[in-house]
């Protein structure tokens, strides 16, 4: 029988399925990402955490130059795996996995670099931000300052109105989408610019909810029937090429319970407020969109010579 604690962390996302960590292994963009960033951040001679350490990818990346790695996973099917898969990559020694509750566990010294990477799009369902909060208040406490540098180092969420096609051979069905970046997407069209609404650092104190209303200027005619919502995640900055290492999670796109008939010029209206960690049907319960400002009422202005 599994505790309420447990039972939270299965939906919340701590007991992710073992076969969605074998899918992420298979993400080449996320991979040689994350890959990248840890090679950047992690030096020789460094103590590194893993929080939510899954497969033990991440931690295999760290053990490459640190000394030490402590990879902490809740779910003890995944601290199976992780240990069988460290064996085989031969780096049993340098990582050691411990089943642990993420919120509750310290490393018994102080680290350099902490990786966590319980990221989906919005932030939403696992708990990466009030995670780190978490954590941070406990490292503080137990070994004073400085903190450890924090691997993603930031988020960036967006919106953007689209018209969404939701016709499943003759079947209307008005579904959440998860959508690849960069590939084409039939019956998707983007109706306006995207807008962000927030910017995560973990360096500093974050609010673990957001509330956002913002105004979106239509490029072409058509119907608003989905919000889409993009995660971009600063895995490192790489201050002397003054660039970034990034990965751009998948689009996520909400139908509107409404959707809105609109035309070039027009100015709609999105508001939406959720928690980090929350689930998609409470994002979904606060998503509105209605027209501010309809072009086509505007009087026309007539030039003279």
């Amino acid at each position: 029988m599994l505790s309420e604690r447990e039972l939270e962390s299965c939906y919340l996302g701590q007991f992710i399925p073992v076969h969605y960590h074998h899918n992420m292994l298979m993400d080449t963009n996320r991979m040689h990402n994350f890959r990248a960033a840890i090679a950047h951040v992690v030096q020789p001679g460094m103590k590194v955490l893993e929080l939510g350490g899954g497969t033990g990818a991440l931690s295999f990346f760290a053990a490459q130059r640190a000394d030490k790695v402590y990879c902490i996973d809740f779910n003890p099917d995944m601290v199976q795996e992780a240990r069988r898969f460290l064996a085989l990559n031969r780096c049993a020694g340098k990582v050691e996995v411990i089943h642990a509750d993420a919120f509750e566990y310290l490393p018994p010294e102080p680290v350099d670099v902490v990786i966590c990477e319980m990221l989906h799009v919005a932030m939403l369902r696992e708990k990466q931000v009030e995670l780190i909060e978490n954590f941070k208040r406990r490292y503080l406490q137990k070994f004073g300052g400085p903190l450890p540098v924090f691997l993603p180092e930031a988020v960036l969420m967006a919106a953007q109105p689209m018209q969404q096609e939701y016709d499943f051979e003759g079947f209307h069905a008005p579904i959440v989408q998860f959508q690849q970046p960069g590939a084409a997407q039939p019956g998707t069209v983007e109706m306006a610019q995207p807008a962000v609404y927030s910017v995560i650092d973990f360096t500093q104190a974050n609010d673990t909810s957001y509330s956002w209303e913002g105004k979106f200027v239509i490029d072409r005619d058509g119907t608003v029937s989905a919000i889409r919502f993009i995660t971009k995640t600063i895995l490192s900055v790489v201050q002397e090429r003054a660039t970034t290492i990034d990965w751009l999670n998948h689009f996520m796109s909400l139908p509107l319970e409404q959707p809105v008939a609109v035309k070039a010029g027009d100015v709609l209206q999105v508001g939406f407020a959720y928690r980090a960690g929350g689930s998609i049907p409470s994002l979904q319960a606060r998503l509105t969109a209605r027209l501010l400002y309809q072009a086509a009422l505007q009087p026309q202005v007539v030039a003279y010579a």
